[in-house]
């Protein structure tokens, strides 16, 4: 199977301005920033995912706003949202759609007629994924990886753009089921939100609990972020940044000979090339939400956590030795040389 991403739908849409580009990037974190408090680094990551092409697994405990976030996000385009309540009787085809068998009132003849599920949107919360049995999970895969979806030998193309966010719940494991490796793998990143800090958490206090709650208005338009999308594939990036982003992903396989003491230790398995086209992806997004339009060796550093930590699975030593694998990669960054 090839492991290049989907390649945008075949119209006619021109790239935006960069300057237009940075400047929607900036509109919906602002717009998203009136109700989200806080959370500046998440809320970054999960734009540079949007504005990248990707889709987003987002961590965290609960009562941190993940799925008030996702929605804010929505509520901050136009695009259709579509909420999907994993549980462990969820059927896929609660997810795709099903097929109905009707009878014409006027010829007496049947026909069978199809009927979209929630995946056919734009933006599509994909609540508690883990709360789901692998089977039902799965039915998402080709929706996220082909943008389309078959039911009955029949294929049913999904409208661009497509924006799929998971959540999970991290701490509590009783009646769940990990994502395969192999569905991990087509999420580009994986956001982890934490506990905000003081002045924000009281922010949270006094503005959630006020008569008036705040709302997203929205700002951007489908079209709007496929040409955005289409600018960030658009941007070039320098031999040093396609380099750098190789070695990094090269170092995190034990069995490679430029892999660090730490991945050779602690490592099972390392990303495959599909982690390195999301390090560029993802360096590119960051620089133009930045205002630049190359990226940089530190782009790719900076997105190397929410690329790499679903894709590298540690062994039973590591987890023996308490090593997560984010401090994996921050050792990795440290011995992987930039130039």
């Amino acid at each position: 199977m090839s492991t290049s991403p989907p390649r945008p739908a075949a119209q006619e849409l021109a790239p935006p301005s960069f300057d237009d580009a940075t400047s929607l990037a900036r509109r919906i974190d602002d717009a998203i920033g009136r109700v989200i408090i806080g959370q500046h680094q998440v809320r970054r990551e999960v734009i540079t995912c949007l504005f990248a092409g990707g889709h987003c697994l987002v961590r965290g405990v609960p009562g941190l706003a993940k799925t008030l976030l996702i929605k804010t996000l929505a509520e901050a385009t136009t695009l259709k949202f579509s909420r999907i309540q994993f549980t462990p009787d969820l059927m896929p085809s609660d997810i795709l759609g099903t097929e109905v068998i009707e009878e014409d009132q006027t010829t007496g003849k049947r026909h069978i007629r199809f009927i979209p599920g929630p995946v056919f949107a734009h933006v599509i919360l994909a609540d508690e994924i883990n709360r789901t049995p692998p089977r039902t999970q799965a039915a998402l895969l080709e929706a996220m990886q082909e943008y389309q979806v078959t039911i009955g030998g029949v294929r049913y193309p999904l409208e661009r753009p497509l924006f799929v966010l998971a959540t999970e719940n991290p701490i509590e494991q009783e009646g769940t089921h990990p994502l395969p490796e192999a569905q991990l793998d087509r999420f580009m990143f994986n956001v982890v939100i934490g506990y905000p800090d003081a002045a924000d958490e009281r922010r949270i206090l006094v503005e959630t609990t006020a008569a008036e709650v705040p709302a997203a208005a929205p700002i951007a338009t489908g079209q709007d972020l496929e040409r955005a999308r289409l600018l960030v594939r658009e941007l070039p990036a320098a031999s040093n940044v396609v380099d750098y982003a190789l070695r990094l992903v090269r170092a995190t396989r034990p069995d490679d000979p430029s892999a660090p003491q730490p991945v050779r230790e602690w490592v099972k398995w390392g990303a495959g090339p599909r982690a390195g086209q999301a390090l560029l992806l993802g360096a590119k997004a960051s620089a133009l939400i930045d205002g630049r339009s190359v990226p940089s060796p530190d782009d790719v550093r900076n997105v190397a956590h929410v690329v790499l930590r679903h894709r590298v699975l540690l062994n039973f030593q590591a987890e023996a030795d308490g090593l997560d694998t984010d401090r994996l990669i921050g050792q990795l960054l440290d011995a992987v040389p930039v130039g």
